[in-house]
């Protein structure tokens, strides 16, 4: 469970900080070496930020190091492009690895060295069970793990093993390395560990050098050790792997290679746990953030609304607002979810800081002010900061003009025709200002044939002038201040009005798959007219347009004739709640005022999570061991249906993650309007399903579109071969698709070409929605690298 934190944490909350500063005082540690090691599977998101910071962070306090390590011991899921990715974003952020760069495969030799090293001294054994039998035989909670058939192998034969498997002679999954340790041990993760299994699988570095990979919890600690770290900084959730850490360090020994003049020659890193991130409004699985970018909801990993480094890079965010926000949040051992309000405040008090203001109109209105001469124009000063900021910095103290004349464009909402109670704005017989300008009067509207207002008759107060010392001008009150721009001069911008990804606060929490809660309404592009002065505009820029929120002048779509600016944040929270909805507008004249930081409040105790009995958790526990996420694990261990559900349709498939997403999320769900008894697919069915999807014989969205069928009691092959659902294998046909996309894409297709590799989520997901969802995902993920070259 997880409480919500809507405040700042305050900076002594770092225990990490406290910790090291004690270590070093007292002699315990002479130095401290940190590192940043992340999987190179995807690209880095907010979650990853406040681990980098941290990391980095706690070795500059200390006069230290940190490393930049990629985990890269998982060749199936990694390249080289999600290296690049966060090697780039760590660098943006404001951090330097300097020489220390390093990447597990370079200790892939360590590793296997260290393996041996085991085998004969009687610390590991080649066991040849199955998944399954390995599982079977871990044993639960309440009983001791029992050993196999081959953890008694002699450390002969085991080396012997080991070397062919080295050697390729085994297929994937014949045996696997493990160390003995303790079958008895009350954290089932030291139950024999696995510290090696058989992969063919090309390496992005190491290419086909290897087709045994270590394990992360087993190559881990190595890495560091041979790194000289002191501090392995991790979040929760490798809690229970410490144990293991500590195994591999003291039965391996390995030798550091780094910083020995500072150890002497030995090194003991040790492993400390901190909190992960969790953001309201916010996924950071890379599993999902990959699964929008490949469904299409998304044009990448650096669309501007994913919480990716990248996007928020391109969406303007500054690296600065993303360290004050990882500093404000602290670091703590209890998990809590931060409000994504605290970031957004982070982000609107680092721009207010740094961004000018200008005028733009988003939804144009033309204003005809009758009383004003043919052609005459009025360069209006308008200051480029706020008072207090101008006060405060010479540098701030500078201004624009802007040209006031008869005719100029309003917001089309800051017009209503018949007032609603609340709206202080134009409306006819009523007067505002005009930002920075005079006071006009609605007199009257122009209609088109068809009835729609397309411009407003007005008068103005020629003694209103701002700034004016005229005495009739003095003390005019009305009732709202509003922007404009002039109608000739202005210059045309296309504006990316971008909300919040999802509309649920925490839309992976529930049982309804995450992508129902995507908010539809999540970027808008208009066509807007902005005040001559954005004409000096440059791509990297950022202003505030007044009353609308802050803007970033984006460099990958931009032209010179037609700009693209990304709404980086509003003045306030911008998220349309359904709450707000029915409220009738109130707006009162706004001023550009520095953002006051977010109060620090204190966040609300975690409230404890169910206690669990003997039964349930042991059965949660064989449930995590099988790999299966905490979440559907927890749900499957305290329901006796769904728990014997799995049992039985992993005697049909041992796919017990795939089983367990549909048993936990979609079987879970249709048990709340009826009776188990009363579904029609068997433990049988499901398996059935989820092997058709193992194979790639039919996709994840067809079974979604063919669960309610499944439900009923329908035959699943039949229905696949009456509708001719099978997934598209034939890459000819697969290659015509990408084909007409890249040519109805061709500016993309040159943009990938040119550099911007996360443009491939693009045009992945327009050939999936070409084939109706039918085509073979990783087939089509293939292929369309190869047609883009």
């Amino acid at each position: 469970m997880s409480d919500t934190n809507t405040g700042a944490t305050p900076e002594s909350s770092n225990f990490l900080r406290t910790l090291i500063a004690a270590q070093l005082a007292s002699g315990q540690q002479s130095h401290v070496v940190t590192r940043f090691p992340p999987e190179p599977n995807g690209y880095p998101h907010i979650g990853h930020a406040k681990s980098i910071c941290l990391n980095f962070g706690l070795a500059q306090e200390a006069g230290g190091v940190c490393h930049l390590r990629m985990d890269d011991t998982n060749p199936t899921k990694e390249s080289q492009e999600y290296v690049d990715a966060l090697a780039r974003d760590v660098r943006w952020l404001g951090f330097d690895w300097g020489p220390h760069f390093y990447h597990a495969s370079d200790c892939f030799a360590d590793c296997y060295r260290y393996a041996e090293q085991l085998v004969v001294e009687g610390r590991a054994y080649v066991d040849s069970q199955s998944e399954e039998e390995i599982r079977a035989n871990r044993g639960t909670i309440s009983e001791p793990g029992r050993p196999g058939p081959y953890r008694d192998r002699s450390p002969a034969e085991n080396l012997d093993l080991l070397r062919r498997m080295r050697a390729g002679e085994f297929p994937d999954g014949a045996h696997v390395l493990r160390a003995k340790a303790d079958l008895g041990a009350a954290n089932m993760k030291m139950r024999d560990p696995l510290l090696y299994r058989i992969r063919h699988a090309h390496h992005h570095r190491s290419g086909d050098a290897w087709c045994i990979y270590p394990m992360y919890d087993y190559a881990h600690p190595i890495s560091d050790a041979v790194e000289g770290i002191t501090h392995s900084i991790c979040t929760l959730e490798f809690e229970n792997n410490r144990d293991i850490y500590d195994w591999v360090i003291d039965n391996c020994r390995p030798t550091p290679r780094l910083h020995t003049e500072k150890n002497g020659g030995a090194c003991r890193p040790r492993q400390y746990e901190f909190a992960r991130l969790a953001l309201s409004y916010t996924v950071v699985s890379k599993r999902k953030l990959l699964r929008l970018v490949q469904d299409g909801q998304v044009s990448g990993w650096d669309d501007p609304r994913m919480p990716t480094l990248a996007g928020l890079r391109r969406r303007g965010v500054r690296p600065e607002a993303i360290r004050l926000f990882c500093e404000r949040i602290g670091v703590s051992k209890a998990n809590s979810t931060v409000d994504i309000e605290v970031l957004e405040g982070c982000i609107r008090e680092d721009l207010n800081l740094c961004a000018p203001r200008r005028m733009a109109v988003l939804r144009p209105l033309k204003v005809i002010v009758e009383s004003w001469p043919e052609g005459a124009v009025d360069l209006l000063e308008a200051p480029e900061w706020p008072p207090e900021q101008a006060a405060e910095d010479p540098g701030k103290r500078g201004s624009r003009t802007v040209p006031f004349m008869r005719e100029l464009y309003i917001e089309r909402e800051d017009f209503m025709e018949e007032p609603s109670k609340g709206f202080r704005r134009l409306a006819p017989g009523r007067e505002v200002r005009l930002r920075y300008g005079y006071i006009v009067r609605c007199e009257g509207v122009i209609r088109d044939e068809d009835g729609q207002i397309t411009a407003l008759r007005c008068t103005h107060d020629p003694d209103s002038r701002s700034g004016s010392a005229s005495p009739e001008g003095a003390g005019r009150k009305v009732s709202a201040v509003i922007h404009w721009v002039p109608a000739t001069g202005n210059m045309p911008v296309e504006v990316r009005l971008y909300d919040r990804l999802f509309r649920h606060p925490a839309p992976d929490a529930g049982d309804e798959d995450f992508l129902t809660h995507v908010n539809p309404d999540s970027l808008e592009r208009l066509t807007a007219l902005a005040e001559p002065a954005l004409r000096e505009s440059r791509p990297g820029d950022r202003f505030q347009l007044e009353r609308l929120g802050y803007f970033f002048h984006e460099a990958e779509d931009s032209t010179a004739a037609l700009p693209v600016l990304n709404r980086i944040t509003g003045l306030r929270d911008t998220m349309k709640r359904e709450a707000d909805a029915a409220k009738p507008e109130t707006v009162k004249p706004e001023k550009p005022e520095a953002v006051k930081p977010e109060k620090p409040e204190t966040a609300k105790p975690v409230k404890a999570a169910r206690t669990l009995g003997p039964e349930e958790q042991a059965r949660l526990d064989g449930l995590l061991a099988a790999g299966i996420s905490a979440e559907d694990a927890e749900r499957i261990s305290t329901d006796g249906r769904l728990w014997a559900f799995h049992a039985a349709a992993l005697a049909h498939h041992p796919n017990a993650r795939g089983l367990a997403a549909w048993i936990a999320n979609d079987l879970l769900r249709a048990l709340k309007e009826r009776e188990l008894s009363a579904i029609g697919l068997t433990p049988a069915g499901l398996a059935g399903l989820v092997v058709q999807i193992d194979s790639g014989r039919i996709t994840g969205r067809t079974a979604k579109d063919l669960w309610p069928e499944l439900l009923a009691g329908a035959d699943l092959e039949e229905m696949i071969r009456a509708r001719g659902l099978e997934a598209v294998a034939d890459t000819g046909a697969i290659d015509a698709l990408i084909d007409a996309v890249i040519a109805a894409n061709a500016d993309k297709a040159a943009a990938y070409r040119g550099g911007r590799a996360t443009l491939l989520g693009f045009f992945v997901g327009a050939v999936m929605k070409a084939s109706g969802g039918k085509a073979n995902p990783a087939l089509v993920q293939e292929r369309t690298k190869a047609r883009l070259g």
